[in-house]
């Protein structure tokens, strides 16, 4: 058996000096939450539910004989009817909800209180331990927050926020796990190419860590580039240099000698898009 390693793409969790460091910790974190928890919460991005899923760590929770749903935030920033015929048959248990608007939480609280009746514990253990998995920045803790009615987790737009397992009480019976963002290695890298360009379009890379914010805006702007020009009002047919240098100039993002600068524009997009404001 193929032994999958994972990794962080976050300034708060280590350079790429200390990655290796961070491959050798985090699969203990992941291991040990799938281990010790009853049931598993797995936070997918609802705008792309495929790229976010963590298929190696479905398949080990599935080994265990674990209880795993499927939890699709940010999905105010969807159309929830239609994303529902698309979404993949194996899917199953899923919930959609929105920790930005509160929408459907209350869905999912109870779907945990359902599911947690129905595991057996051992005397030594008094409460139902539900783990939380995810990518980096699809919303992990800010949903422990909301569903635990206590600010329990710190929070950040920055990706990898939360650094170790964290363990907070729902209820009288239920406890939550929660766990650093990861990215299977297979799709991790250093380099700012395709991979890259994936992360970031996901939230799983920072916006201000971004060296060539151009060229991941043109790697968002190849699939999403409708979105994005319907955000600004800005017709560019596709094109993120023409893009740029007309929001540049209407932002007046502009350097000596009345040049566009590129590079806060580039970045005022991959932030507005890593923030939700871009609906796709």
């Amino acid at each position: 058996m193929v032994r999958v390693r994972y990794s962080f793409g976050s300034r708060h969790t280590g350079r790429i000096a200390n990655i290796k460091k961070q491959r050798g910790k985090y699969p203990d974190v992941m291991r040990d939450v799938v281990r010790v928890s009853d049931i598993i919460l797995q936070v997918l991005d609802a705008r792309f539910v495929e790229e976010t899923r963590n298929l190696e760590v479905e398949e080990d929770i599935r080994k265990k004989g674990k209880k795993l749903i499927y939890v699709l935030n940010k999905s105010d920033l969807i159309n929830v009817k239609e994303s529902k015929k698309t979404l993949p048959k194996d899917l199953n248990p899923h919930i959609f909800v929105s920790v930005k608007t509160k929408k459907w939480i209350e869905n999912l609280r109870n779907k945990i209180k359902i599911e947690a009746k129905r595991v057996k514990l051992d005397e030594a253990r008094k409460r139902v331990q539900v783990g939380i998995i995810g990518y980096p920045n699809v919303g992990k803790s800010s949903l422990i927050n909301i569903i635990s009615r206590r600010a329990a987790t710190g929070t950040s737009k920055q990706a990898g926020y939360t650094k170790g397992m964290q363990k907070i009480r729902m209820s009288e019976k239920i406890l939550i796990l929660d766990t650093p963002g990861v990215i299977p290695a297979f799709k991790y890298t250093s380099q700012e190419g395709t991979s890259f360009g994936e992360d970031v379009k996901l939230g799983a890379r920072t916006y201000s860590d971004v060296k060539n914010p151009e060229g991941i805006l043109s790697y968002i702007m190849s699939s999403d580039a409708k979105a994005i020009e319907n955000f600004y009002g800005i017709e560019a047919s596709g094109d993120s240099e023409i893009l740029v240098e007309k929001l540049g100039k209407t932002k007046g993002f502009l350097k000596k000698g009345g040049n566009v600068d590129a590079d806060r524009t580039a970045r005022l997009v991959l932030r507005d898009w890593q923030l939700g404001k871009i609906r796709v």
